[in-house]
């Protein structure tokens, strides 16, 4: 852990903060030595050791401090927001842009959860479920007031979360699409995944008798409809 130090070493500390992630994030926390991260900052080896005491605490700054910070900006994000549906757009929109623009942290809290002892991952997991019960909460409030069609709210908050957090694996700054476009086609997806079925949906599903006279008219109605259907297609050549 960090140890206690002044204002220039705050800012020192920080450097060696940075230069972990970017070298985690590049090589490995395995494989990334300090002798590597010293020379990023541009200190002697043995002066790491002024702010922090190894290697493993200085990966559990870094994914502690990038949990804190997920959880406490998410607290702020919905402070305030009371119904269901507009908590659930929030919180969507909060975590993509959150992990579009830390991606290097989210890869190093995601991946090398498993190289941190067990002491500092208990600590890295309490906080991860807290960010979860976030949207289990939201998912769960919804289903009681009729908002939500789900059945299992910690499932459903696995299945959002894995879902958003997956656009890190392949987003990258000045693509096609941007961020506020791939915000609101994901937040759609999940809005419509809680809300249930829409209705060119649930069209699709109903017996034909119950579906529009629209739908229903483009239907063929029985065997004979469908043959003279396929009777009239026109024949191609096979290959």
């Amino acid at each position: 852990m960090a140890r206690t130090i002044g204002s220039n070493g705050a800012r020192t500390a920080e450097a060696i903060r940075q230069a972990g992630v970017k070298l985690i994030y590049k090589h490995g926390y395995e494989a990334m030595s300090l002798r590597q991260l010293a020379a990023e900052v541009g200190l002697q080896s043995g002066s790491l050791y002024k702010y922090f005491e190894n290697k493993q605490n200085l990966l559990f700054d870094i994914v502690r401090d990038h949990m804190e910070d997920l959880l406490g900006k998410a607290e702020a994000d919905l402070a305030g927001i009371t119904d269901p549906l507009a908590r659930l757009k929030t919180f969507s929109a909060f975590h993509l842009r959150y992990h579009m623009t830390r991606m290097a942290h989210v890869f190093i809290a995601n991946m090398e959860i498993r190289s941190l002892e067990d002491e500092h991952r208990a600590v890295v997991v309490a906080l991860r479920r807290r960010y979860e019960r976030l949207l289990e909460e939201i998912l769960r409030q919804g289903a009681e007031d009729g908002v939500f069609q789900v059945s299992e709210p910690k499932v459903a908050t696995y299945a959002i979360i894995s879902m958003l957090t997956g656009i890190c694996m392949w987003y990258r700054p000045g693509g096609r699409l941007s961020q506020d476009e791939l915000v609101e086609i994901y937040t759609g997806l999940v809005v419509d995944g809680a809300t249930g079925p829409g209705p060119a949906t649930a069209a699709r599903t109903l017996p034909l008798e119950a579906r529009p006279l629209e739908a229903a008219a483009a239907q063929p109605r029985d065997s004979s409809t469908r043959a003279k259907s396929r009777a009239a297609r026109p024949k191609t050549a096979r290959a």
